[in-house]
């Protein structure tokens, strides 16, 4: 502050009280003037837990979620080449099952053919029996 604000500060504070004088400290019986010192030096508290547990716990929990992902990671990795595996043997099977349907067709288109040439003819009445009652039923001609 500048001599002239320390001024104005002071003639805008209200007036100060007198004084008064306090009477001098006495040392009373049963103080600290008596015990020798008044000041004794005290040990710092000990800590009361150690770390060591904690860092324990906090280690064995990351082995424990790394040791978890490992194995989910090699179960899903394991799944995956089964499911591949699986897949070719479904479109290998649905492939044959496709060349089996071919030669069916191609053997109901022929058989007519077949069976003249072997001296076969259509039957104009045929009789069937029946697996139900075991009877012998006859057909209509076609």
């Amino acid at each position: 502050m500048s001599a002239t604000t320390a001024a104005t500060a002071r003639a805008a504070r209200p007036a100060e009280l007198p004084r008064t004088r306090r009477a001098p400290l006495t040392a009373i019986s049963g103080g600290a003037g008596q015990r020798g010192r008044g000041l004794d030096a005290v040990r710092a508290p000990l800590h009361a837990k150690s770390r060591v547990p904690f860092l324990v716990l906090c280690a064995t929990l990351m082995i424990g979620s790394l040791v978890a992902v490992l194995v989910l990671n090699t179960t899903l990795a394991r799944g995956s080449y089964e499911m591949s595996k699986l897949q070719g043997e479904v479109a290998q099977t649905a492939q044959d099952v496709q060349g089996l349907q071919e030669d069916l067709s191609a053997a109901e288109t022929n058989l007519d053919d077949k069976a003249r040439s072997l001296g076969m003819i259509p039957a104009e009445n045929p009789t069937m029996v029946s697996i139900e009652t075991g009877k012998v039923v006859k057909g209509t001609g076609q």
